[in-house]
């Protein structure tokens, strides 16, 4: 089993029990999923490129990324029907856990001048969505073998009855928001 979800099962769910008045500890907000995605962007038309990206979304997450294709043509964005966009992957579990772990502990300390990360990106279910601006700072990717930089989007679906408690569920975790 996941350290992350031990401690979540033996520490994080009777602490948040208390903290926000729940009987049972079904109540207490718990993470869902998390769905890692890159924008192709200008690299859709470069078939290569595609593959590397993918290449490097399978050995971050460690699960095969889905490609996602464009849902109708736009022509100011030189897009058609069926053009690959972007890539997608959506982890549960064990891996959820595991790439939260690698996340919080090894790769945002990785950010340059990180200060934290911004505690105003929840939604008004408690989702929580992370930008992350290059791939590089993933240890498991090679410098040298990486071929263009780009970002990648990390969303936590936490069922959370509102903004605090999902934030509260995070800082359990050891997500490092900034300090006001």
């Amino acid at each position: 089993m996941a350290r992350l979800k031990l401690k979540y099962d033996k520490e994080i769910t009777p602490e948040l029990m208390k903290k926000f008045g729940h009987s049972n500890k079904m109540e207490a907000p718990r993470l869902m999923k998390i769905v890692v995605n890159v924008g192709l962007g200008e690299m859709a038309h470069q078939k290569d490129l595609v593959d590397s990206v993918s290449q490097e979304m399978a050995t971050i997450t460690g699960q095969k990324p889905l490609l996602t294709r464009a849902k109708k043509s736009i022509s100011n964005f030189k897009i058609r029907k069926g053009v690959p966009v972007g890539f997608k992957v959506t982890l549960r579990k064990t891996r959820m856990y595991e790439f939260l772990d690698r996340l919080i502990n090894f790769v945002i300390p990785r950010i340059r001048d990180f200060r934290g990360v911004p505690a105003t990106s929840f939604d008004e279910k408690g989702n929580y969505t992370l930008g992350i601006k290059e791939q590089v700072i993933f240890p498991e990717l090679e410098f040298d073998k990486i071929p263009m930089t780009h970002g990648i989007d990390i969303c936590f679906v936490i069922s959370a009855r509102n903004k605090e408690e999902a934030k509260g569920l995070l800082e359990a975790f050891g997500m490092p928001f900034v300090k006001k």
